[in-house]
């Protein structure tokens, strides 16, 4: 949860100001996942505080909710086309990416639970930046080409597993399946040892 909140500081998502009349500030909570790598295992523990979007309404919190991502076909057609070519792809992770897309208008939070600043408990974060779960985050986090100059990134090594899919590159060619989810599943619904 630090590290979640030092990310905050670190990009200047909020500050802390007293609430104006007419301000009705957005709830939020932690939220707390494991991180899998292709083989399941938990490769981290994450924590992220996200806000209680849900409880915006459009054309007063928000006007848009548009996100700019790759389509499925998209993703498959550069598969292919690294394939053709033997390209190899690589994976990079954008360090808390929805913190860095600047956010229209004004939107306020509530101070997160546990963490309510001992002298101003009472006042709330005015949001600079985009925060998870608002309605429109996705549309605030812009891709560019500066994105390694712009913002902190980590390699991730050679592309294996991507939106549930993994990849494996051989001699022979490019392999997209979906084994890991197909492996969940039937733990999900009591079947992993079912016989075909």
């Amino acid at each position: 949860m630090h590290e979640e909140l030092e990310n905050f500081e670190r990009n200047r998502v909020w500050v802390l100001v007293e609430p104006p009349p007419h301000c009705n500030p957005i709830g939020t909570k932690w939220v707390f996942k494991n991180k899998q790598g292709e083989d399941g295992v938990v490769v981290r523990n994450k924590a992220r505080l996200v806000a209680q979007g849900f409880c915006q309404k459009e054309g007063i919190g928000y006007e848009e909710t548009f996100a700019p991502v790759a389509r499925l076909e998209a993703i498959h057609i550069l598969l292919a086309f690294a394939a053709l070519k033997g390209f190899k792809l690589f994976q990079m992770d954008v360090k808390s990416a929805f913190l860095n897309g600047f956010i229209e208008g004004e939107v306020y939070v509530r101070q997160r639970p546990g963490f309510e600043h001992p002298k101003f408990p009472n006042r709330v974060f005015k949001l600079q930046k985009a925060l998870y779960g608002l309605k429109q985050a996705p549309r605030a986090c812009k891709i560019s080409e500066q994105m390694s100059k712009e913002f902190e990134m980590s390699m991730m090594g050679e592309l294996q597993f991507f939106l549930g899919l993994q990849i494996r590159h051989t001699p022979q060619g490019t392999f997209v399946h979906q084994s890991k989810y197909t492996r969940d599943l039937l733990r999900k619904f009591e079947m992993a040892y079912a016989s075909p």
